[in-house]
């Protein structure tokens, strides 16, 4: 994989390629200890998905290319029949692991349609073409995470405080990170910007995961539970909100981790601009508005308790969002690579993917 000579991905490699393996940093052990997960063929990164092993929707499509890419090596030796049916079992096993993140069908569908485009090729060979293009779309999203990031720090002022959900850094991309990118790059411009990120309640991703990327690159960073924000901006601690998207709808609503539609009320009604920082990929002109977009639901156990400790009754009942909808109406600016879409809708959403 041919990192950005601009920055490379600077806290850890969440996705590394090693030629006949992926090796996914196991992001449910941090910040307590950085441990790699192994994955030979596509099952085993479909259950890596699933699992929360590699979460974000840029680095689970990534993930998913790779998946395809592992299998394609396993069943290289096969007949081209053999090859397709295996292949095309493997697509399906990977786009059940999670249901929300359109990056993991994006991702899907560039790596089959290279499959179909050369079918007339021996398969050792159409391998070697997955393979290529797994790694090239790692490239691409690392390559759209720096420019979101000189895009987006325009957004932010010097001296300004940055609030953030969930933890749309290097961990949930191929590196630098969508809405980290942004704060990156902001601090990169020589900019003094400090971030408070929200804990992210049930899995924690934003206590776990975002603080501790902040604080590995020196980033000031204070941690706060989520029902901390509407105070924190009622006490005019708060100047920008930033976060990431999981799926973009063709209207522009945005699927991102949950309790992010609260956030983006509590900063329309305190004025404080409200961004989301996406690449292209994350949007799904195929889905009309965010009423329509799938929403995950995880298991009890993720709310009940956490890290082996229960602290809820047993026999109560559970209800487990991973996601929310935050109307296009509550978005000031969308950032991707292609710049700063402020207030977005359906024209100008479409208006980014020239026909």
């Amino acid at each position: 994989m041919n990192a950005s000579s601009e920055t490379a991905p600077r806290v850890v490699q969440t996705l590394r390629w090693t030629g006949d393996r992926l090796e996914l940093i196991d992001q449910r052990s941090l910040p307590a200890c950085i441990e790699y997960v192994v994955c030979n063929d596509a099952a085993s990164v479909a259950k890596a998905i699933s699992d929360m092993v590699v979460r974000g929707a840029p680095a689970i499509g990534c993930a998913a290319a790779f998946g395809v890419a592992l299998e394609a090596l396993r069943c290289a030796a096969l007949t081209r029949s053999e090859f397709d049916t295996r292949l095309a079992e493997a697509c399906n096993i990977l786009a059940l692991s999670r249901p929300t993140a359109i990056n993991l069908f994006w991702a899907l569908r560039r790596m089959k349609k290279l499959c179909a485009a050369t079918s007339g090729l021996a398969c050792r060979d159409t391998t070697r073409i997955l393979v290529d293009e797994a790694v090239r779309i790692f490239d691409q999203d690392l390559e759209a995470n720096l420019a979101i990031g000189r895009a987006g720090a325009a957004l932010v002022p010097d001296g300004a405080c940055v609030m953030t959900h969930c933890n749309a850094g290097a961990l949930a991309t191929a590196g630098h990170g969508t809405a980290l990118g942004v704060i990156r790059s902001a601090r990169d411009q020589g900019k003094r910007v400090t971030v408070i990120a929200n804990e992210t309640r049930p899995f924690l991703q934003g206590a776990r995961l975002t603080a501790w990327e902040l604080v590995q690159e020196r980033i000031p960073v204070t941690l706060i539970t989520d029902n901390m924000a509407g105070h924190m901006m009622q006490r005019g601690k708060v100047d920008l909100v930033v976060v990431g998207a999981d799926r973009i709808a063709a209207n522009g609503d945005v699927a991102n981790k949950i309790g992010t539609y609260p956030l983006a009320v509590l900063a329309a009604r305190h004025r404080i601009p409200f961004y989301v920082a996406a690449p292209l990929s994350t949007i799904d002109l195929e889905t009309a508005d965010g009423l329509a977009i799938p929403i995950e639901e995880r298991a009890a156990e993720e709310v009940t308790g956490y890290g082996g400790r229960r602290w809820a009754p047993i026999g109560v009942g559970v209800a487990n969002p991973a996601f929310d909808m935050t109307p296009a109406e509550l978005v000031t600016a969308i950032v991707t690579e292609r710049g700063i879409m402020l207030a977005p809708d359906g024209a100008k959403i479409r208006g980014l993917f020239p026909a």
